[in-house]
């Protein structure tokens, strides 16, 4: 008994993606891309920034050249234990928090030190920011009769009055643009349509086998 076999079903799913226009993946993945980062832009807390300044000044028994290097010393110690330690009474804030969002940075031509801050509020972070300036210069004043420099306030940190993080304009455009590619890389990986099989050529005789087809007649 000969049983006659039925040819798989392909899925219906595979045949509507090979149905779609080649940039219908594109289009879809920026569509999803900017929803997405513009979503996440809206959702997530802004990030507020502030700087303040201090400068080290070289006293009557000191060169300028040594200020310089006290500068990028004062640089490294602004987030250690001892300063925020003393920080945190003015800023309000634990030493944990002092650590996580405080950073200091220096200059190789100034002696001046940076101390940045970033908070979920504009006031916090100018807050934090002075904060360890202040207790960074207190402690530059605790030794300066040693090192015969002095740590001065330059500039103090302002309430900043825009957020700086990244507004939901443009973490939807990262999105589109992310989309964008992923669509463009399924696009090169998705199931061509198959092309139909050419039909077998019917076989003719050639002039020696009909001659003799002919002669046998």
């Amino acid at each position: 008994m000969n049983e006659n076999a039925t040819p798989a079903r392909r899925p219906v799913a595979l045949n509507r993606a090979r149905a779609l226009p080649p940039w219908s993946l594109i289009a879809a993945g920026v569509l999803v891309g900017g929803l997405l980062g513009g979503g996440y832009g809206l959702a997530r807390t802004p990030t507020y920034t502030a700087t303040s300044y201090v400068v080290a000044v070289p006293t009557d028994r000191s060169e300028p050249a040594s200020a310089l290097g006290f500068a990028q010393a004062y640089g490294r110690v602004a987030t250690q234990l001892a300063v925020l330690g003393d920080a945190q009474v003015w800023a309000g804030v634990p030493v944990r928090t002092l650590q996580q969002s405080v950073h200091a940075e220096t200059s190789p031509d100034a002696p001046m030190v940076a101390v940045t801050a970033t908070a979920a509020r504009p006031d916090l972070a100018a807050d934090m920011a002075n904060a360890v300036s202040r207790a960074l210069t207190r402690h530059a004043g605790d030794v300066q009769n040693a090192t015969h420099v002095e740590l001065q306030q330059f500039a103090r940190a302002t309430k900043p009055t825009a957020p700086s993080s990244a507004s939901a304009e443009v973490t939807g455009l990262v999105g589109a643009s992310a989309g964008g590619l992923l669509g463009g890389l399924l696009l090169l990986v998705r199931p061509r349509r198959a092309r139909p099989e050419p039909g077998l050529a019917a076989s003719v005789p050639g002039p020696a086998v009909a001659a003799e087809a002919h002669g046998q007649l």
